[in-house]
């Protein structure tokens, strides 16, 4: 199988070359291609793609790993894009995204370009995991979770097209880890709140959030929040719950994608009336019967 292992780390990050070592021997026909710099919590952006005349990019080597890998001037989800329209040779069949070295749990895994690498992939309608190992110093055991995401690749492979899952892996060793279950995204964030580093004078402590910042140019402090349960018991149900307790943590995501039924299709009709009202009557739409979309009644 023909895999494409991306990152929002970078082209030269230790999980990258784990990852794609993994997927090398097990036998797949494997392609780098990832940031040439760190593009954490890019989402799924792919930069200003319309106002440059291409793309840079250069070859990378992954010590002790005979692979094709490149660093590319954009964002993960730009890396994706170019492997699949052929910028890399044969389209791939599957994508790996990772190993992030920081989990994506929660509303976090939004944001994240290592998620966002995947769900691009979606989009063209591969099967992908996006991996993640909680935040440690070294020595890392990226084994963990590039052995774990390598097992994984036959099951996804047989899923239907366009599935993603979001893996997230405890920082352990493999024989350490408590064991795997399905979490639900957990609610908190990473950014908890954010603070003037100097406050506006007559500002009062402990009188909550200011409106608005002092006029200026200042810094805003962030209060980042490490994920975990919200209480002081094992919360067994959530991604960031399990990894606080050292489970791995399994879920499926879906991308954009239309909403239909029930309040999406009450909306969009109640929109339609009002914008038809302030257009008024439309002209026809060539080959199609009856007034255009947003006609007046």
């Amino acid at each position: 199988m023909r895999i494409l292992v991306t990152n929002d780390d970078g082209v030269r990050a230790p999980g990258i070359a784990a990852l794609a070592r993994a997927a090398h021997e097990a036998g797949h026909d494997v392609v780098v291609v990832a940031p040439l710099v760190d593009y954490s919590g890019a989402g799924a952006a792919v930069g200003p793609v319309h106002s440059r005349d291409g793309v840079d990019y250069e070859s990378h080597v992954i010590e002790g790993l005979d692979v094709p890998a490149f660093g590319i001037d954009g964002p993960p989800a730009l890396a994706v894009i170019l492997a699949c329209v052929g910028g890399f040779g044969p389209r791939p069949e599957l994508i790996l995204s990772g190993v992030n070295h920081g989990i994506n749990v929660g509303r976090s895994a939004m944001h994240s370009g290592t998620v966002g690498a995947a769900l691009t992939g979606a989009h063209f309608g591969l099967r992908c995991i996006a991996v993640s190992i909680r935040w440690g110093d070294d020595p890392v055991p990226w084994a963990t979770p590039a052995t774990l995401a390598s097992a994984l690749v036959p099951v996804v492979a047989a899923s239907p097209a366009g599935t993603v899952v979001n893996l997230n892996v405890p920082n352990l060793p493999l024989s350490s880890v408590r064991g795997v279950r399905r979490g639900a995204l957990a609610r908190g964030g990473t950014i908890r709140s954010a603070v003037h580093d100097a406050p506006p004078a007559g500002h009062e402590p402990g009188s909550g959030h200011l409106a608005l910042p002092p006029a200026g140019s200042g810094t805003l402090r962030l209060d980042l929040v490490t994920p975990g349960p919200d209480t002081g018991t094992e919360d067994l149900e959530t991604d960031a719950g399990l990894l606080a307790s050292d489970y791995v943590s399994l879920t499926a995501l879906v991308g954009v994608r239309e909403a239909a039924g029930g309040p999406a299709d009450e909306v969009v009709a109640s929109g339609l009336g009002t914008l038809a009202g302030l257009l008024g009557p439309l002209p026809a739409v060539p080959g199609r019967a009856g007034p255009g979309p947003g006609a007046g009644a």
